[in-house]
């Protein structure tokens, strides 16, 4: 038996780049077994994202809008995660609703785990009176998992005196790849300067276990809950221009991870300045996210950085995330009166 030291192949593994894999070996897999229990990608732009935040944001928009997102975790280790987004909604003038399609690629741990996940969106608008509005949506789709576990390192395959890897691990595991059904609700109200809505994602807690047999693989839950307001203008002396506040707040739990978001948005003119502060209330790592954003009739950009704030922030270095909104064709009062006002990032 090798008496050297565990901290051996712990260097090894850092200084070769191999950390992620640590990690997702350390989290995903304990007692040889290996349950997949998902959590979903999340954006720190909730509102340049809004289908993905609450589906029943479909169609709210007053001009057909395609939206783009771009978010870059833990850049320190490489591509560790990273998640692209594409969505396209508009408003049916025929109809009383809206429809969006939605489309994601998500990259975990520099491609031991990849996602395809493709949906639908119908979203039914209920408008009482000006300033008072609601809608309602459902969202149903696929997601396509693919598990490269070829090439995950686990200790046992390595030399502690020497570092060498070598060996294989047995995994009982079907075939690395899973495409399941998925459905989602939403709904989002807005009362004059205020909007507030819950959604449910993974309604049916659709399997993504790649094990044999295996029941506890299931994707849990997702619950959301936001509300947010719009204050009046304010009006700043020394360059005579006028502002607008905007607070807002956001809770999302799903299965054991339960996270908070309080953040404000400030908007003048062109330019719209964001601080979220970010609690993860289960595991205690917190972040706070800087934004900011270019806005006009036709485009939107926003660029947010989340720090870490947490024992993590060394391994972590922050979060990047881009968005990039197109609104196209031209505005008509008398065909659209669903709009929702809710911040630009």
């Amino acid at each position: 038996m090798n008496n050297s030291s565990p901290d051996n192949w712990i260097t090894y593994l850092k200084n070769s780049g191999l950390s992620g894999i640590l990690l997702f070996v350390l989290i995903l897999l304990m007692g040889n077994s290996l349950q997949v229990k998902g959590q979903d990608p999340e954006f720190s732009q909730f509102y340049a994202n809004p289908i993905y935040l609450n589906p029943a944001f479909t169609g709210t928009s007053a001009l057909p809008r395609v939206v783009v997102n771009y978010r870059n975790q833990w850049p320190r280790q490489g591509n560790t995660f990273t998640t692209y987004n594409l969505t396209y909604d508009k408003f049916i003038n025929s109809t009383t609703g809206g429809i969006a399609f939605k489309m994601m690629y998500d990259r975990q741990l520099n491609g031991v785990i990849n996602s395809i996940s493709a949906s639908f969106v119908y979203a039914e608008h209920f408008y009482i009176s000006d300033g008072v509005f609601f809608s309602m949506a459902l969202e149903s789709g696929f997601i396509y998992k693919q598990f490269n576990t070829s090439g995950l390192i686990f200790p046992g395959m390595i030399d502690q005196g020497t570092g060498a890897i070598n060996g294989t691990y047995p995994l009982p595991t079907e075939n690395g790849e899973k495409l399941i059904p998925d459905f989602s609700f939403g709904t989002v109200g807005q009362f004059d300067d205020y909007y507030f809505g819950f959604s449910f994602h993974h309604l049916t807690q659709p399997d993504q276990s790649i094990i044999s047999g295996d029941h506890a693989g299931k994707l849990p839950l997702k619950l959301t809950i936001h509300a947010g307001a719009k204050s009046h203008e304010f009006h700043r002396g020394l360059l005579s221009r006028e502002f607008t506040l905007s607070p807002n707040l956001v809770y999302q739990q799903q299965g054991g991870f339960k996270q908070v978001n309080v953040g404000i948005y400030t908007k003048e003119d062109w330019l719209t300045l964001g601080l979220w502060y970010r609690n993860n209330i289960s595991y205690r790592p917190n972040s706070i996210t800087a934004m900011i954003g270019y806005q006009s009739d036709k485009f939107q950009f926003g660029y947010s950085f989340d720090f870490s704030i947490s024992n993590v922030a060394a391994y972590s270095y922050g979060s990047h995330e881009i968005s990039l909104v197109f609104f196209l064709g031209q505005y008509h009062r008398r065909l659209f009166n669903n709009n929702i006002v809710i911040p630009q990032m």
